[in-house]
């Protein structure tokens, strides 16, 4: 959950974590029950991370990229798409038909998205902000982690200044559900 390291490397670091949890999921038997408890972690890093970068990145690709406003759009446009699909796989066994094809076209929606923003996001962000900033900026997307939600809430606002308000409530409740449940565990 926290890598460490400037805004760009904690959040490559989080791609790599991800890819690795599909990874996991896609070795598994069909009907094997670690798939979903794979698919819970998997939803939990990808609301966190997906959290922290609204609040913290895509603010900065505003204020400090060429056509910020156009990229963070899209940026938060495939969000929107992710928590949807999260949403609709939180409810569903690995035995499901449904189960597989929410994985696959998941895997698709992440991967091009972590392309777009390894490729192209990061590069402009890195030529356009200072080295402190990044540094700044990683290490209060590493905090926002630590409160935000871990369940997908695809209804709640994606705007910076009512995220910072609203998700760490979120993240609170969804953190005691996930204790009372045992979501999300480790094996």
């Amino acid at each position: 959950m926290g890598h460490g390291g400037n805004v760009i490397n904690e959040l490559s670091a989080d791609h790599r974590e991800v890819e690795e949890l599909f990874a996991q999921i896609a070795a598994r038997p069909a009907e094997d029950a670690e798939r979903r408890t794979l698919a819970d972690r998997l939803t939990m890093e990808l609301v966190r991370h997906a959290v922290a970068e609204e609040e913290y990145l895509y603010p900065a690709v505003r204020r400090y990229v060429d056509d910020g406003d156009d990229i963070a759009d899209k940026e938060l446009t495939d969000h929107g798409e992710i928590e949807r699909l999260l949403k609709d796989l939180e409810g569903r066994g690995p035995g499901e038909p449904q189960f597989d094809t929410l994985v696959t076209r998941l895997r698709s929606v992440v991967t091009e998205h972590v392309r777009d923003e390894e490729e192209r996001l990061f590069r402009l962000l890195a030529d356009s902000c200072p080295a402190e900033l990044l540094d700044t900026l990683g290490e209060k997307v590493r905090k926002a982690k630590k409160t935000a939600p871990t369940r997908p809430h695809p209804a709640a606002p994606d705007t910076p200044g009512l995220l910072k308000l609203l998700a760490p409530g979120a993240g609170m409740v969804d953190r005691v559900r996930d204790k009372l449940t045992g979501r999300g565990k480790q094996p």
